[in-house]
């Protein structure tokens, strides 16, 4: 039996988050120091955890370590990176290591850092559901207490002005690989659960990994390390044409800009729809040092004369799939481009199929009457990371990475993440809180953007000749 929750105040907050990932811990984390906010942030999990299953040694985060939860907002935020270190006195070790890109590790042990420091996080409190309130003007937040087991432990309510969703994603399992997760026996894992079933996959006679992004790379390379030469029993597949490079040109790199994200947020909802969809070498290919890792593993494998007893296929995907017994799933496998069908026999499969945005329909469906949805019945989203709400509602609830089809590529882009924040905490104070910057890049990705244009030259000023005398 549940019991009411721990007193909430009577007036109603001027903030309430859900969700506490690395996108709403950097919101908490540019909210400590203002003290006119009343601000909370509620997490269903008991703590921060950030992609436990993918916290393979050596793997690291694919934006620089200055993309942290604070410092493109705010550099001498105590929160930075730089900070913790200073804390942990790891400073002087960081410095001489010259690691521009930190391991993802280190990159959650930062964050449980400022996580375990804010005093406005609620860990353990999951939301139940969000109402208007057209009486009080003000939203009422359901939610329920859980104990250490994840147990309902008491029910409670707070009323807010304003909410950031910061929900974050949920795996993708593919439809015909659906029935097998969840079945005992042989172990079909998204790559989220990777670590916890290691020894399990390892243990099994062949191993099939689907996907061709990073993920999939990296868990690639992580088994192929722990297979003993010519024994490897490896297989590699997924639907991209290429196991891929991900664009990671200086220029390239502009589209994870606060320029592009306004430049995109202003094209029609078809053509973003497009550009989505073209762009997934931004943000879905492999970085080139695991592409690299890859080929120098498997060509050491062969300097014996022998190769490794791998396939890499892309351009593969899984039609149907099933058990065979207790011990054994058949793939069956279409090439995209030869239209050839085939079946691969495996002892265990690793998804490492991507995540999608959590739906944000049951938390909100009390505000359904007062959303507005685009084409495609999506949340529309203002340049201000807003849900579009009837008039009549005079509270704003603020999303992040929620904003794929509005806002592009950047929305799960950790470094745009404390840009992202200030942005929000700016509309939010109704000042400018966190000076922002005019302009973030060198392309100017519209022929009408007025930010983008370079100001006249200054006349340069005529001396007067010294005369002698």
């Amino acid at each position: 039996m549940t019991t009411p929750a721990r007193h909430e105040p009577t007036s109603p907050r001027d903030l309430v988050g859900i969700g506490i990932g690395p996108c709403n811990l950097s919101l908490a984390a540019l909210a400590h120091p203002l003290a006119e906010l009343d601000a909370v942030f509620y997490e269903q999990r008991p703590g921060f955890d950030w992609h436990p299953g993918l916290l393979i040694d050596g793997a690291t985060i694919q934006v620089p370590f200055l993309a942290d939860l604070v410092t493109l907002a705010d550099p001498t935020s105590p929160w930075s990176f730089l900070n913790y270190l200073r804390n942990r006195e790891r400073l002087f070790p960081f410095y001489f290591a010259e690691h521009f890109h930190i391991q993802r590790a280190e990159y959650d042990a930062y964050c449980r850092w400022v996580a375990q420091s804010l005093p406005g996080l609620r860990f353990g409190h999951q939301v139940d559901a969000v109402r208007w309130n057209p009486e009080r003007d003000v939203f009422e937040v359901d939610f329920t207490q859980l104990d250490a087991d994840g147990e309902a432990e008491a029910l409670g309510r707070t009323h807010t002005r304003n909410i950031v969703l910061g929900v974050g994603t949920v795996p993708h399992v593919p439809d015909p690989l659906k029935p097998l997760v969840d079945a005992p026996g042989v172990p079909v894992v998204h790559a989220a659960d990777y670590l916890a079933h290691r020894d399990t996959v390892l243990a099994a006679g062949h191993v099939t990994v689907v996907g061709s992004g990073q993920s999939g790379a990296e868990i690639f390379l992580d088994l192929l390390r722990h297979r003993p030469p010519g024994r490897e029993k490896l297989h590699w597949i997924g639907r991209s044409e290429a196991f891929a490079p991900m664009e990671y040109s200086k220029l390239g790199l502009e589209h994870f800009t606060p320029d592009y994200t306004r430049y995109f947020h202003a094209l029609a909802e078809p053509v973003r729809d497009r550009l989505v969809a073209a762009q997934w070498q931004l943000h879905k290919g492999i970085d080139a040092g695991t592409l690299a890792a890859i080929h120098d593993e498997l060509y050491r494998r062969t300097l014996d004369g022998g190769w490794p007893d791998t396939v890499l296929t892309p351009g593969v995907q899984v039609r149907t799939a099933g058990r065979i017994a207790t011990t054994k799933v058949e793939l069956h496998l279409e090439h995209l481009q030869q239209g050839s069908r085939s079946r691969l026999t495996t002892g265990a499969v690793v998804l490492a199929t991507g995540y999608r945005e959590r739906s944000l329909d049951r938390i909100l469906a009390g505000l359904d009457p007062y959303m507005r949805r685009d084409g495609s019945e999506r949340p529309r989203i203002d340049e201000e990371f807003r849900l579009v709400l009837d008039p009549s509602v005079t509270g704003s609830i603020h999303v992040q990475n929620a904003e794929l089809h509005t806002h592009g590529v950047g929305a799960p882009d950790l470094g745009l993440a404390a840009w992202r924040s200030a942005t929000i905490l700016n509309t939010l104070t109704g000042k400018e809180t966190y000076p922002l910057p005019t302009r973030t890049a060198f392309t100017s990705f519209g022929l009408d953007d007025a930010r983008t244009r370079v100001p006249q030259a200054r006349p340069v000023r005529q001396l007067t000749p010294l005369v002698d005398g």
